[in-house]
């Protein structure tokens, strides 16, 4: 971002918090991991004051003791000399505060951000992937009702501009016996495949439920099937995914290998600068949006894939497109459906597989100020 333009005299005068919350469109189950992850959502959005005007966004790790030493603080003096904002602050303010800064200077952040291969004056417009495919069918005694119930929920996607999706496995790891659970993972992702067309993309994620060996047997039953990419099917090993990778080499079989979101192993970027893995998929709200750029940059000179992770935080499925003008080898946009109340995103779209950005100021998310300020005194705080 060029700082040139921060005015010396803006100052922090307020900052202000409240939990904000809302629904999926439908309630997701298990994954190979833990069990229903429910319906209900929150957001936990942060207000700042800077020369009059508000921005809005996610923050996380933020008390009142520490917004309070803000206070008075010149924004400039926020960012380092590469205009980028410094790593102290990024968690707990950086969203509201490049909010702030678009509605400023009545720019969409993406163009704040954007990188030489952005094309300036055309809409942005960002693949996405419908990320809501949990283990819903578990009630269900006989796998071709599986198959059914999880080819309706693909279709419900896919009549909301789906075309692309991301499919959770690891039945076998914990929820279902080992072989039954995986085949029926199979049979689920080949259904999911015929509701998705030939040009839809597939992506799979065993949240470390599989292990090499049965990560290989799927794949060699998926072979079929416009698989994209193949996500944590294992806790993060350099030798398993040397081998898995050797493996697809000699088959001809082309997914990749993408790992990154939770506690991710510290090697992992090391590694997939080696050749080992493909895509990184740390989250867009932790470590953020400012980190993602310098990340995202990086991958990009290694010819690497960026793919923000952000299930579960409906502001970070609508910030991460704005990414893509930062970073070149942007993927997907992980998009699941939920609705949160004061949080107005009729800006953005999906249509045919694509999220379609707006070019309103800032994050182009409209916050309900009054019940924004109501949830402030009742339930949350504010330092001036």
């Amino acid at each position: 971002m060029n700082i040139a333009g921060i005015q010396s005299d803006w100052k922090v005068e307020r900052i202000e918090f409240a939990k904000l919350t809302g629904e999926r469109a439908r309630s997701a189950g298990a994954n190979g991991r833990i069990g229903i992850h429910g319906k209900t959502c929150s957001v936990d959005i942060a207000r700042i004051t800077i020369d009059g005007q508000r921005g809005y966004g996610s923050s996380i790790r933020i008390s009142p003791e520490w917004a309070e030493t803000l206070i008075g603080q010149r924004l400039v003096d926020l960012f380092d000399d590469l205009g980028r904002l410094k790593e102290e602050y990024r968690l707990q303010l950086e969203y509201p505060i490049l909010d702030w800064l678009g509605q400023r200077f009545g720019k969409p952040v993406y163009e704040l951000e954007a990188g030489t291969h952005f094309e300036r004056g055309v809409p942005l417009i960002v693949p996405c992937y419908d990320t809501s495919l949990y283990f819903d069918d578990l009630h269900l005694p006989d796998e071709s009702s599986a198959v059914a119930l999880m080819q309706e929920q693909a279709k419900q996607g896919y009549d909301k501009g789906h075309r692309h999706f991301k499919i959770k496995v690891g039945r076998g790891g914990r929820h279902m016996p080992l072989w039954e659970g995986t085949k029926r993972d199979i049979a689920i992702v080949q259904g999911i495949s015929e509701v998705a067309g030939p040009t839809g993309k597939i992506m799979i994620d065993a949240n470390n439920a599989y292990n090499l060996n049965l990560t290989k047997e799927v794949l060699a039953a998926l072979s079929d099937v416009n698989l994209y990419w193949l996500e944590e099917a294992f806790h993060e090993d350099d030798a398993l995914y040397e081998d898995l990778k050797d493996w697809l080499r000699n088959r001809g079989q082309q997914v990749l290998i993408a790992d990154g979101e939770g506690l991710a192993s510290p090697h992992l970027v090391d590694w997939a600068i080696r050749g080992r893995l493909d895509v990184l998929q740390y989250d867009i709200i932790w470590p953020g949006f400012t980190h993602w750029l310098e990340l995202g940059q990086k991958l990009d000179a290694h010819g690497l894939r960026s793919a923000p992770h952000c299930y579960g935080n409906a502001y970070g499925i609508y910030v991460s497109g704005h990414l893509s003008a930062g970073v070149r080898n942007f993927e997907f946009v992980e998009y699941d459906d939920i609705t949160i109340e004061g949080m107005d995103v009729s800006g953005y779209r999906v249509d045919n597989g694509e999220m379609h950005i707006p070019a309103s100021p800032g994050f182009g998310i409209v916050f309900d100020d009054e019940l924004v300020s109501g949830l402030v005194k009742r339930s949350g705080w504010s330092k001036s």
